[in-house]
């Protein structure tokens, strides 16, 4: 996928939300409804795929359905020719008869064929484009969804509704507008000349029509709930296997293999089930309408054959009949079978509908404030936040001072990835307001509040794309000689060389070719070129190695200079140089100042100070040289009195020295 600035504002990477409760989650199940229900009437189904996506090509549909028309009208003139055929050239053996009915029939066969191929193509064209716009739709509606949304439906989830749905959407449309077009018009003209030939034969040969409403309409309903069955399961089985793949380290390591296994098998049993059921529905129509078909023929030659017999028939009329009614009991069974193939992909339309119709909670206000200029403080007063049942933010008030570094301390829960996300509006506040240059982040646009940030976190998210288009991010605006300074300046260039394609190599799933520095090193190569005026560094170093710190922690210095900044960490010693500390603690703000005004005064930062550099308390080298004193004491009161046993007292020091014992 082609990541945008407008897709990807503060994208630098998503930020987390380790410091709050999670918001409360919905497995892909949950989005299951009950087998009973209905769902949106196939009338209010047509009608929305109609105007939102079929409208716009309604001159190639006309064209199209009129070769449908044809292709199916050339059926009932087959049909009308039997009896010339069989009367003026296989009975009455008249000469010139042969020449005009196969010129007849040569016609009709080449019109029937190009027709067809006319009518595939087009309708080939407007399923195609059709399907690639409900899928562009559907993931920029999706993407617009705030973080609640995704926390309820698993990526699985809507890879399938985006993917699997409206395949199984762009499936129907060859069966229903086929059917309608084709099929249709060859029943109507086959009925016309069966109705030519004699009336009363084909009143016999549809005889059992009434008997199929009841049926169908039993298996009608049948079939949409096997197949809405059938679709979310393929639902859940898309959620099994992203979180697999996704998760295959831990697989591996928790030897979860066989497990893994075992459930996305049960899954699979489950669907296939109910894709049996479904297609077992699907086919019960047409099957019903053979037997109808049987009844029919039966009556006809009981009927007919009598009159044929006395004379009161020629074997040509007949056969005109009995080719005709025999061509529309295929036509018929295709249309029997639209109703069931509908009612499959009417499932797949529902769940797509309630997604489309789903509205995001976050959304940019009706008469939005410009966003300030130059280089905005960031404020907080009193603000109250909830996810659930958990109060996670109780009233916190702070200002991060404009072109400052503001750093962001305290125990794991106390809000602080919280904060970051109420700047960048991925939540709103319950109480309170989240400032930006004077602005609150509810009275901007989000495109506009979004593009004042850069984040770079402790994971960043990288795309499965080259390196060059994780930079650029799908700007063609940036010069190489402002990409190249970006490069150096985030230390990129240092490991470049080495890539085989430089710039334009892969990075892999979620920049997986990429070691951990070399990633934050993109992620503030690409903050360096969006130049925003606020950066937010959440734990962006804390999971390197100490090489790849310093490298990092460089680039960071760079970033960071001229611009407000606000920085979360839990190691003291990246942050003991920012202008000011913020300590955070149970969703409040209860202390600020410098570094050494924080330890001067003692409190909270005092004693996360204290925890992790046990600055008055013995060091790990003081305990670990106190345990070896003791072991050397131990071992020479023991070995007093041995001189009898010298060799038994060597080989036990030795034991004593390698093994301590």
């Amino acid at each position: 996928m082609n990541a945008t600035p407008e897709n990807t504002a503060a994208q630098d990477t998503p930020v987390a939300q380790n410091d709050a409760a999670p918001l409360p989650a919905a497995s892909a199940s949950a989005s299951e409804e009950n087998d009973g229900l209905d769902g949106a009437s196939s009338r209010v189904l047509l009608l929305w795929l109609w105007h939102g996506y079929l409208k716009q090509y309604i001159g190639w549909l006309v064209l199209a359905i009129a070769l449908m028309a044809i292709e199916g009208g050339m059926l009932g003139a087959m049909s009308w020719m039997m009896q010339p055929m069989f009367d003026q050239v296989f009975v009455a053996g008249t000469p010139g008869a042969i020449w005009w009915v196969g010129a007849a029939f040569l016609g009709i066969f080449t019109l029937r064929g190009v027709s067809s191929i006319g009518q595939k193509a087009l309708l080939a064209y407007i399923s195609q484009k059709s399907a690639a716009k409900l899928r562009t739709d559907m993931l920029a509606h999706l993407m617009r969804q705030d973080g609640g949304f995704h926390q309820a439906h698993p990526p699985g989830f809507l890879i399938q509704r985006v993917q699997g749905d409206v395949e199984a959407i762009n499936q129907v449309w060859g069966v229903v507008i086929t059917g309608a077009g084709r099929d249709l018009m060859a029943l109507i003209i086959l009925l016309g000349v069966a109705l030519g030939t004699d009336w009363q034969w084909t009143l016999v040969a549809c005889v059992g029509i009434p008997l199929l409403v009841l049926p169908s309409q039993l298996v009608q309903g049948f079939v949409r709930r096997r197949s809405r069955q059938a679709r979310d399961l393929s639902a859940r089985l898309s959620t099994r296997l992203d979180e697999v793949f996704h998760g295959m380290v831990p697989v591996k390591l928790n030897r979860l293999e066989d497990y893994q296994s075992d459930r996305y098998g049960k899954l699979t049993d489950d669907l296939v089930t109910a894709q049996v059921r479904a297609r077992i529905g699907e086919a019960a129509i047409p099957g019903l309408i053979d037997v109808m078909a049987g009844i029919g023929f039966l009556g006809v030659l009981v009927f007919g054959g009598a009159e044929i017999a006395s004379g009161e028939k020629t074997v040509g009329q007949f056969m005109t009949f009995f080719t005709a009614i025999g061509f529309a009991f295929e036509p018929l069974r295709r249309l029997g079978g639209i109703s069931a193939t509908w009612q499959s992909a009417a499932a797949a339309i529902e769940r797509i509908k309630e997604l489309l119709d789903t509205q995001p909670r976050l959304t940019s206000p009706a008469k939005p404030v410009a966003a300030p200029k130059g280089m905005p403080n960031v404020e907080l007063e009193n603000v109250r936040l909830s996810y659930g049942d958990t109060e996670v933010l109780r009233g916190a008030t702070l200002t991060a001072p404009a072109g400052k570094t503001t750093a962001l301390v305290g125990a794991s829960g106390a809000g602080k990835s919280t904060i970051f996300n109420l700047l960048t509006r991925l939540v709103d506040p319950k109480a309170g307001a989240v400032k930006v240059g004077g602005v609150k982040t509810q009275d901007m646009t989000l495109s506009d509040l979004r593009g004042l940030f850069s984040v770079v976190t402790q994971d960043a998210a990288l795309f499965d794309e080259t390196l060059r288009e994780n930079i650029l991010l799908g700007r063609n605006d940036v010069s190489d000689a402002e990409l190249k300074r970006a490069l150096d300046a985030a230390h990129v260039s240092d490991f470049l060389a080495k890539l085989p394609q430089g710039l334009d190599t892969p990075v892999g799933p979620r920049g997986s070719a990429l070691s951990g520095g070399q990633r934050q090193r993109v992620a503030i190569a690409r903050a360096l070129l969006r130049n925003n005026p606020v950066l937010l560094l959440d734990e962006a170093t804390s999971a390197l190695d100490a090489q790849s710190e310093k490298v990092v922690q460089d680039a960071l210095d760079r970033l960071a200079s001229n611009r407000t900044t606000l920085v979360i960490a839990h190691r003291l010693s990246t942050v003991r140089n920012a202008d000011k500390i913020v300590v955070m603690d149970k969703g409040q703000v209860v202390d600020e100042g410098t570094h050494d005004e924080l330890l001067g005064r003692g409190g909270i930062y005092a004693d996360l100070h204290q925890l992790q550099f046990k600055t008055d308390g013995p060091t790990a080298d003081k305990i670990a040289q106190e345990r070896a004193g003791r072991r050397r004491k131990s071992s020479a009161a023991k070995s007093k009195g041995s001189d009898d046993h010298g060799e038994t007292t060597l080989l036990s020091r030795i034991s004593r020295r390698l093994f301590g014992r």
